[in-house]
């Protein structure tokens, strides 16, 4: 779990459905914290008190705290919506446009979520054709590196075709995000949106 999370928390474990959950771990964690294996303290803000990593992904951490100063291309990663590399749904909450957002984000099989810069922009759900977007995607300069990664997709191989019919419930022909989508290379369609890899 600690090779697989980073930093181990209790919401973290929580997702790896073990029985006793954290409570089993626990000892186990403060008896390597004791002889030096991992390390305890409060590496993430916001994750709660109880955080354990092993001394490697500190010094990732670390190293990934401050950007270089010459960097200007901004880190963009389509993960699966499982994957323990997203922390949304697991260790962090999903972003919400208000008290009022219900959107039902889940960890699912076939669902993608795209990060920029470590934050959910876009949330692609199981089936494919269905697009959410999170408020960071509300900022021109984060929705096209997200739009972009989620092109990766097809563009990788990982899917032979990709058809966004609805953007955040609303048909994709009246979305805001749907020219962005264009620009990607997505077709419009009696279907919606389609991007096709190359044969």
């Amino acid at each position: 779990m600690l090779e697989r999370h980073g930093v181990l928390t209790r919401d973290a474990v929580a997702t790896e459905a073990l029985e006793g959950g954290f409570s089993a771990v626990y000892p186990i964690l403060r008896a390597f914290e004791d002889a030096g294996r991992i390390r305890r303290g409060y590496f993430v803000d916001g994750l709660g008190a109880a955080q354990f990593a092993l001394a490697g992904a500190l010094d990732r951490l670390r190293a990934a705290r401050e950007p270089a100063p010459s960097s200007m291309e901004r880190p963009v990663h389509l993960l699966a919506a499982a994957d323990p590399a997203n922390p949304y749904g697991a260790a962090l909450a999903w972003p919400r446009r208000s008290d009022a957002d219900r959107r039902p984000f889940q960890r699912a099989a076939g669902a993608y979520v795209v990060l920029v810069d470590g934050i959910a922009a876009l949330y692609l759900e199981r089936g494919g054709s269905t697009l959410q977007t999170f408020p960071a995607a509300d900022d021109p300069e984060t929705l096209s590196p997200a739009v972009d990664g989620l092109a990766r997709l097809v563009t990788s191989g990982r899917a032979r075709e990709l058809v966004i019919r609805k953007v955040d419930g609303a048909p994709v022909s009246e979305s805001l995000v749907r020219q962005r989508l264009l620009e990607a290379g997505f077709l419009a369609g009696y279907r919606g949106l389609t991007l096709r890899g190359t044969r």
